[in-house]
């Protein structure tokens, strides 16, 4: 299929296209190694299955991070509120919206799965793409195999999902008719994201291959084991030193108007909309419990 069948296929929002177009043109303007992944053009190069895409992701080499935000500031694009406590919530990427434009982008610095330094596993990553065009635009994108580790990780951080199910198994299906395993051992090797892929990648690799698996970081371990933000924030609070519990829970207990406002840029702050949003908080927690108390069982939360 060709990559303009797809796109009418694909049925690419217009301000998707256009996103995808500007953040391009941006970084080649400044200068700037950036790449894109997920969405549409995971889906042009056949990774997988055609959806509707709501967003623009882009990696951004991270030594020039300040800089392209500074130029998407500069075209009247703002940063999104994100939850305050980092600890819980490890950042991996910045979130803009535009109030004239109908999609975001996010733009990331680190991959979660990809343990290695920010600079060091840009450097890997950047050796392995290759180009498409998408909007009248050349845009660099992952090579195949990097494009499934990438799918991969991100299926595997909520792997009960039905739609992650179903993407995992769509991608073990490609990487074993195209004997992609070996090459994207070799890039989980490269980005220290062994330990994060090793339930994809495991049963794909030939019988005689050796693997050394790396440990999954506490940051991974949380991730996978706390599938909502109640969950990850009773997790972190388990995790954590005594004496920053209490700040913890009492930030747990009342959140910061950025946590209303992350999920919701037009958050209802009143006094009766901020009720609500705690009642709803605290619903999505208790359903969440159950299989937080599941996760539980393989993760440390001692604190030191």
């Amino acid at each position: 299929m060709t990559n303009a069948s797809r796109k009418t296929e694909l049925k690419i929002p217009e301000g998707v296209l256009l996103g995808h177009a500007l953040v391009a043109r941006l970084a080649a303007g400044l200068g700037i190694r950036a790449f894109f992944i997920k969405g549409p053009v995971s889906v042009l190069q056949g990774l997988r299955e055609a959806k509707v895409s709501a967003d623009v992701d882009v990696v951004v080499d991270p030594l020039r991070l300040e800089d392209l935000m500074q130029g998407l500031h500069e075209r009247g694009w703002r940063g999104r509120p994100v939850d305050p406590d980092s600890r819980t919530f490890p950042k991996h990427s910045v979130t803009f919206y535009h109030p004239e434009w109908p999609c975001c982008i996010d733009v990331h610095f680190r991959f979660p799965g990809m343990e290695s330094p920010g600079p060091d596993c840009f450097e890997s990553l950047w050796a392995n793409t290759e180009t498409l065009e998408l909007a009248g635009q050349r845009l660099v994108v992952p090579s195949r195999e990097l494009g499934v580790l990438f799918l991969a990780l991100h299926a595997l951080r909520t792997p009960a999902l039905p739609s992650c199910i179903d993407e995992l198994e769509y991608l073990a299906d490609l990487t074993g008719r195209e004997g992609l395993s070996g090459r994207v051992l070799e890039l989980a090797r490269a980005t220290s994201s062994l330990a994060a892929v090793r339930p994809f990648l495991e049963v794909l690799l030939p019988s005689g291959v050796t693997v050394v698996w790396q440990e999954p970081s506490p940051e991974w371990r949380n991730r996978v084991a706390a599938q909502d933000p109640g969950s990850a924030r009773l997790l972190a609070i388990l995790q954590a030193p005594w004496s920053e519990k209490p700040r913890m829970l009492w930030g747990a207990l009342f959140p910061a108007r950025e946590v209303f406002l992350s999920g919701n840029i037009y958050a209802d702050l009143s006094l009766p909309g901020q009720l609500r949003q705690h009642r709803a908080r605290w619903v999505r927690f208790l359903r969440g419990l159950p299989r937080l108390i599941w996760g539980l069982r393989k993760v440390p939360f001692k604190g030191d």
